[in-house]
């Protein structure tokens, strides 16, 4: 069997083929594929709010790819962001969606046109080609494509979707210390769909793939520095039945208000009170909210007040972590005057979050280093 280090390498290696080896035309950190055995890493730094390159660094590569994470790294993500799901045979891969016609060439694939369905999901009917319904050797036949018409194309086809255990290798394999931050993503639809034959639960395969690797340990304590992790989910039962299985720090994930929650059909207001954040804290370090629930817009693009959830969450001891930072003009508020810098200002030095999920790592990196004023992590 290859070891993390190989495993790595021939992800780097399988890109740079694919790809053309093209170079980044930009300033890097460094540190991604393929660290020297032996050699002591620089830690993760813990004094400033955490950069996490959601699905990679998915505003330039297709997302939740080797590219997109490797990219990430050598752009100086703190950690990486995956949302991990199961195939039809029980494995585990990272996949946003549970339906692959967004960002795959799956519907080029006529092999697999029978393969389209309706079925039920967190709530409502959705119609596409599940990814629940196909093995990982199927799975590894697609190709991966950007989401966004808008964002760079010119990679798409390059990238095949990557297990769990891919993207772990990923992380540990970098030159410096990574965290990761793997989502368990629609347990409750998984849990319908897939069955393992040990009777295992989806929740159960997902610890164990992280503590087979090496993972575990509280918050801040030495096993958690070396190999740094944060469990996330928008499902709380998910997170508590999880507690059982590994001390590592969660994040409960909080969805938009209009959205129940997928496993007890809760509301946003119900999840978001002081007896329910009095309840969590007691299975999760912190929350993961979508960034317009904490600060929410108004109808003619700007800001209005921001409401009590962070403060309410830090006089619990619970860290915050909102999604989703976007560059494009598309996703900034008229506030922010179309200056990435000055979203991130506002996020980090007047809400006060503890970390922040960018579809751009490389530009959080950039203003974490341009205001650090000579701090060190």
């Amino acid at each position: 069997m290859a070891s993390p280090c190989m495993a790595a390498a021939m992800l780097v290696l399988a890109w740079c083929a694919a790809s053309g080896g093209v170079a980044v035309a930009r300033p890097l950190v460094g540190g991604g594929g393929g660290g020297e055995a032996g050699k002591t890493k620089a830690p993760l730094q813990t004094m400033r709010a955490y950069n996490i390159a959601h699905r990679g660094s998915n505003g330039e590569l297709p997302e939740e790819t080797a590219a997109a994470y490797l990219r990430a790294i050598d752009e100086g993500a703190d950690f990486i962001e995956a949302d991990v799901t199961a195939t039809k045979d029980g494995h585990l891969v990272c996949f946003h969606d549970t339906t692959l016609d967004d960002t795959t060439d799956v519907a080029d694939h006529p092999e697999f046109a029978g393969r389209r369905r309706t079925l039920e999901v967190q709530w409502a009917n959705l119609t596409g080609f599940f990814i629940t319904d196909f093995t990982l050797a199927e799975l590894k036949t697609l190709r991966v494509k950007q989401r966004y018409a808008f964002r760079d194309r010119s990679h798409n086809g390059e990238s095949r979707i990557i297990t769990f255990d891919e993207f772990i290798d990923i992380a540990v394999s970098a030159e410096r210390v990574v965290g990761i931050d793997p989502e368990m993503k629609n347990p409750v639809f998984v849990n319908k769909q897939v069955r393992w034959a040990d009777g295992k639960k989806f929740e159960d395969k997902f610890v164990a793939a992280l503590k087979r690797r090496g993972y575990g340990g509280r918050y801040m304590s030495p096993a958690w520095r070396a190999m740094p992790l944060f469990i996330q989910s928008f499902a709380a039962t998910s997170l508590i039945y999880a507690a059982d299985l590994i001390d590592s720090p969660k994040v409960f994930l909080i969805d938009d208000v209009g959205v129940r929650t997928e496993d007890t059909n809760q509301s946003y207001d119900e999840i978001t009170s002081d007896e329910y954040l009095d309840y969590m804290r007691e299975y999760v370090v912190g929350v993961g909210p979508w960034k317009d629930t904490v600060v929410p817009p108004t109808r003619d693009n700007k800001l209005a007040a921001p409401t009590d959830l962070v403060a309410r969450a830090h006089a619990r001891g619970m860290q915050v972590h909102p999604y989703t930072y976007r560059n494009e003009n598309q996703f900034l508020h008229f506030n922010f005057r179309q200056d990435p810098y000055a979203e991130y200002d506002y996020w980090i030095n007047d809400v006060a979050v503890d970390g922040l999920y960018t579809d751009f790592p490389a530009s959080l990196r950039r203003y974490q280093e341009w205001t650090a004023t000579g701090r060190k992590g």
